[in-house]
């Protein structure tokens, strides 16, 4: 072959091989071409804004190392994500819904303990459980207390399977815990149980995962969804017409992202997986998590989208739950708060 002819295949080649795949497939799928490969598992509602952050991370890396990245990508409900990865889906990066996801694949042997040396103590990014209804507002939806009025349909996933309907379950709970501490003068959870029970009595259906219920909601179902901020914000940005409602009293969601080391350790890939999951909190990464709703970590992008973000006057945090640990045992364990609500006990 002429030496002219060899160059231009080469660059084709090139050409081929650079870029972001965006399917569901795991590393199971035919592996792509390039200098590197990165599996990445996240959960579902990271998709649209890690469809733009990882070209520019690419980039960055190709700029610095000259090496060529490219990216193998599932997007699922955050509990089946984890659960996956525990599995054996080798992801060398994972964005997860909630830290407790995360400490699912450090019990499995697969994430170092010390990983919330990264990101803003673990964390990439927040948000707050927020109410969304149609145009108008016509249900005159304010606070969750709102959503168990009669005639109202409520949507939210399913905490079995979704990281995100957890954010929403503690909301709920919480703010009922909230409701009692204002009414009696401390926390009764027998008044927040009731006000859960109140609130899912109204629920049309319990969505795989956050995604899948916001499908559910544009697609004409239900009048209200309980949902993440970022979620209605990127929807709004590109035309539909939802109303937000921030409640009084709701939770500050913080979501984590983590190298999963023995995977990465295996591929070769460490170095280039850590970088990533540094690069999600420079500024660049940060914006772009802004523009699609959520609440930077990066303090100097948050200034910048501050008006953006209203801070409600009872936010609360995991901790007025007593922390991860004492919710999972508390409301998701087999005899917990929502499985008494579930089976109407």
């Amino acid at each position: 072959m002429h030496g002219w002819r060899a160059a231009l295949m080469l660059a084709i080649l090139a050409l081929a091989v650079t870029g972001c795949g965006n399917g569901q497939e795991s590393s199971a799928a035919v592996k792509p071409q390039g200098d590197l490969t990165l599996v990445v598992g996240a959960y579902s509602v990271a998709k649209d804004a890690m469809g733009e952050i990882l070209p520019l991370f690419a980039a960055e890396w190709k700029a610095k190392t000259g090496q060529t990245l490219t990216f193998q990508q599932s997007y699922e409900a955050s509990g089946t994500q984890a659960r996956a990865i525990a599995g054996g889906f080798e992801a060398d990066v994972t964005l997860l819904a909630m830290e407790g996801d995360v400490d699912k694949l450090v019990k499995a042997g697969l994430v170092e303990a010390d990983w919330k040396k990264r990101g803003v103590n673990g964390m990439v990014t927040r948000s707050v459980v927020a109410l969304g209804t149609r145009e108008g507002n016509p249900k005159g939806i304010h606070d969750f207390a709102d959503l168990a009025k009669p005639g109202v349909k409520v949507l939210y996933p399913n905490p079995k399977t979704s990281g995100g309907a957890q954010w929403d379950i503690n909301a709920i709970y919480g703010a009922g815990l909230k409701l009692s501490e204002e009414q009696e003068g401390a926390k009764d959870p027998a008044a927040a149980k009731a006000f859960l029970e109140s609130v899912h009595a109204n629920v049309e259906s319990l969505d795989k995962s956050g995604r899948a219920s916001m499908a559910a909601f544009e697609y004409g179902v239900g009048d209200v969804i309980v949902t993440y901020e970022n979620e209605l914000l990127a929807r709004i940005a590109q035309g539909v017409k939802y109303e937000v409602i921030i409640p009084k009293n709701t939770i500050l969601i913080e979501n984590p992202a983590a190298v999963v080391d023995k995977y990465a350790e295996e591929h070769g890939t460490s170095e280039a997986a850590g970088a990533l999951v540094d690069y999600l909190t420079t500024p660049e990464a940060q914006q772009v998590f802004a523009k699609y709703g959520f609440r930077p970590v990066d303090k100097q992008v948050y200034a910048e989208n501050e008006s953006r973000y209203p801070v409600p006057a009872g936010l609360f945090d995991i901790s007025y739950l007593g922390g991860w640990n004492e919710v999972r045992t508390t409301l998701y364990s087999k005899r917990g708060i929502w499985y008494q609500v579930l089976a109407g006990i």
